[in-house]
């Protein structure tokens, strides 16, 4: 690639995004050339890359998601939401069928901002994955003072203790060393959730790839369905993460579905020596 790359900055909470459209041409970025545009001090900065590639099986686009780390993953639940608004733009219309990894995603647009059905929660040891068979409603694992959380997968891999005060743990120091323990093969987000009575929680996460986010939007989805699974909240609860809330609703068909906002910040293009 020898010249200057189109992007799109967008947030959903300030959970940001570099949005690259390879509809056109196609895209092929190394880890590398990843990590160096989502550099914030040397290139745009972001959490994640968002890449729109063509449709494969009947949707409006592919997304391919890269973490700031270069690797790529199978869900991101305020990137999608995003993209569902660039869709919308597009297209005229109030709907959106979004391709990943992780399957096929729809959102739909609500009173200005996007509600996307993230799909089924994903309950069983061996979907999340773990490396062993345990009670993912109670699993037997402990780390500092966090114990007894919960495993949900929502595309991507979540690990949710339950705290009495989400601001007090050391977060930054005890991620690192959960998402990489060998019990996640897959590596794994980790979630601190705090129930704030009622159907609300407040939500801090440690995104694998990436470090502390401000909001992650397959994190507040897992920790509808946790709080839930636990009988401390019904179905349909707020979730106040650091950059601001999402609704969740984990519906009795085992789907998912998120609202929130998805917002633009700036549009430019990408320097030929960030691409490599």
């Amino acid at each position: 690639m020898t010249q200057p790359l189109p992007f799109l900055k967008m947030h959903g909470l300030g959970n940001d995004f570099v949005v690259l459209d390879a509809r056109g041409q196609a895209l092929e970025l190394s880890p590398a050339a990843a990590r160096r545009i989502a550099d914030r001090h040397r290139g745009v900065g972001c959490d994640q890359l968002l890449i729109l590639e063509p449709a494969r099986n009947g949707g409006d686009l592919y997304l391919k998601i890269l973490n700031a780390d270069g690797g790529e993953v199978g869900a991101c639940g305020n990137g999608t939401r995003c993209v569902a608004r660039l869709i919308f733009e597009e297209t005229g219309q109030a709907e959106a069928r979004i391709e990943t990894r992780a399957g096929l995603l729809t959102g739909v647009s609500t009173d200005g901002q996007v509600t996307v059905d993230m799909g089924p929660a994903h309950l069983d040891w061996q979907a999340i994955p773990l490396a062993r068979e345990l009670d993912t409603l109670h699993l037997d694992y402990a780390k500092g003072p966090l114990n007894d959380p919960v495993a949900v997968n929502m595309g991507n891999p979540h690990v949710l203790f339950f705290v009495a005060d989400a601001e007090a743990v050391d977060l930054e120091s005890l991620g690192p060393q959960i998402e990489t323990d060998p019990l996640f093969p897959e590596r794994v987000n980790v979630g601190l959730l705090q129930p704030l009575g009622g159907d609300h929680l407040r939500y801090r996460v440690w995104e694998r790839g990436v470090g502390i986010t401000v909001a992650c939007g397959s994190g507040a989805c897992a920790a509808g369905v946790a709080a839930a699974r636990r009988g401390l909240t019904g179905r349909q609860v707020r979730v106040t993460l650091d950059g601001g809330d999402l609704r969740i609703d984990w519906r009795d068909d085992n789907r998912v579905r998120m609202t929130g906002p998805a917002s633009k910040s700036f549009a430019g293009t990408l320097a030929p020596e960030l691409l490599g």
